[in-house]
C-alpha cells in the first residue's frame, strides 16, 4: 500500500506538472504575464506562488516545518518575474525541490508526523494538502492559458466533441491495471 500510494501520488505531481509545462508552450511570452484585471493573477504570479510553496513545504520536509521562516508569502504575489526563463526557472526549481523530497521517502517515513505553521501532519496529510492545492493553482494556470490564447488552444485533455470516440477507444480495449496518467506522461517521454 505505501510504496503504491508513493508512485501514485509522484505520477499525479507529474501529470499536473505536465499540464503547467503545455500551457507555458501553447503561450507567446506577454500572456504569461496578462491578467485579467489587477485583483486578478497572472500566471507569472501563480507560478512564483507555487515555487515559493514548495521551496517551503519541501526543503527540509522530515525536519522542519512546512512554513519556513524565509518564506515571504506576500511577496509571492507581487508580479515581478520579468521573462519567460525567470519564470520557468522558478517552476522548474519548486517542482526539483518537491520530487527530491519525494523521492527521498521510504515507506517507514509515512509513520512520522510533520508540521505546516505549527500543525501536526502525518506524511501522508501532507503530501494530500499539496496534492490538493498545487492542481487548484494548475487549473488556473491552464484556464488562464485557454483565455489568454485566444482560440488558438489545444487541448490537454478529451478535446470536446470527442468523448465517445476516446471511450471507444479505451472500450475496446482489455481491461488492464496502470495508473490514468500513464497514457498522458508516457506521451509526453516520447
Amino acid at each position: 500500500m505505501t510504496n503504491d500510494y508513493l508512485e501514485s501520488v509522484k505520477k499525479q505531481f507529474e501529470y499536473y506538472k505536465m499540464l503547467g509545462d503545455k500551457t507555458f508552450s501553447q503561450l507567446e511570452d506577454e500572456k504569461l504575464f496578462w491578467q485579467y484585471n489587477t485583483d486578478s493573477n497572472s500566471i507569472a504570479t501563480i507560478v512564483k506562488h507555487l515555487w515559493g510553496n514548495m521551496l517551503s513545504r519541501w526543503t527540509d520536509f522530515l525536519t522542519t516545518d512546512g512554513e519556513k521562516a524565509w518564506r515571504n508569502r506576500d511577496a509571492e504575489f507581487e508580479n515581478d518575474i520579468s521573462t519567460r526563463q525567470e519564470l520557468l526557472d522558478k517552476w522548474e526549481e519548486g517542482w526539483a525541490c518537491l520530487f527530491k523530497a519525494l523521492n527521498g521517502l521510504t515507506a517507514a517515513d509515512l509513520q512520522k508526523e510533520i508540521y505546516i505553521r505549527n500543525q501536526g501532519h502525518s506524511i501522508t496529510e501532507a503530501i494530500n494538502r499539496q496534492l490538493a492545492h498545487y492542481p487548484y493553482h494548475v487549473g488556473q494556470i491552464v484556464f488562464i492559458g485557454k483565455m489568454a490564447s485566444e482560440n488558438n488552444w489545444t487541448s490537454l485533455s478529451i478535446p470536446k466533441g470527442n468523448s465517445n470516440a476516446y471511450n471507444a477507444d479505451k472500450f475496446s480495449k482489455p481491461k488492464q491495471k496502470g495508473h490514468f496518467t500513464d497514457e498522458f506522461l508516457n506521451k509526453e517521454k516520447e
